[in-house]
């Protein structure tokens, strides 16, 4: 079944899938950048707003590309890849909602609780990728090792910044 070859805009369709949701959370994330988020207390072991781009524009490639092969190795939609793929696209939900809930919305408390249940969704899909094919398995590790980060990140923001966390946006 790995074997069998696809017309390519299939997977180039789910290689590109993420990038989507990825664009759209840029647009707010660039809307607060420079004025809300940098009046926030950030620890000085973040990295510099510039890498944040290009890093999710691989992880999302890298991820597109692994769920492609979960399908095409795992029988599609109604195969073995039925549970790794629901996984991977609830994944993708709670990936790119975290944007708005932090940048826009600002609800920091929120945003950890939310970026938690991503950490816990993706771990889950590396262990059903696995089973379906290791190699996209092994492309989904360096997300769940950059969303550490992020979530490292996100719990010392909220940590750090009391007066934001505890509000609720009435703006």
């Amino acid at each position: 079944m790995c074997d069998k070859i696809t017309m390519p805009c299939i997977p180039v369709a789910f290689t590109v899938t993420p990038m989507i949701g990825g664009f759209i959370g840029g647009i707010f994330v660039r809307k607060n950048i420079k004025g809300w988020y940098e009046t926030l207390n950030r620890p000085s072991w973040r990295p510099p707003n510039y890498m944040f781009g290009p890093v999710w524009t691989t992880l999302y490639l890298g991820m597109g590309y692994a769920s492609y092969r979960v399908y095409r190795c795992g029988g599609g939609f109604s195969g073995t890849a039925k549970l790794p793929l629901a996984l991977y696209a609830s994944q993708l939900v709670l990936n790119w909602a975290w944007s708005p809930l932090f940048f826009e919305f600002h609800q920091l408390k929120w945003s950890l609780i939310e970026i938690c249940l991503l950490w816990t969704n993706v771990a889950g899909c590396i262990v059903t990728f696995y089973k379906v094919n290791k190699v996209a398995s092994y492309l989904m590790i360096p997300y769940l090792g950059w969303l550490s980060l992020a979530t490292a990140l996100t719990y010392n923001i909220y940590k750090n910044n009391p007066e934001v966390s505890d509000k609720v946006n009435d703006e």
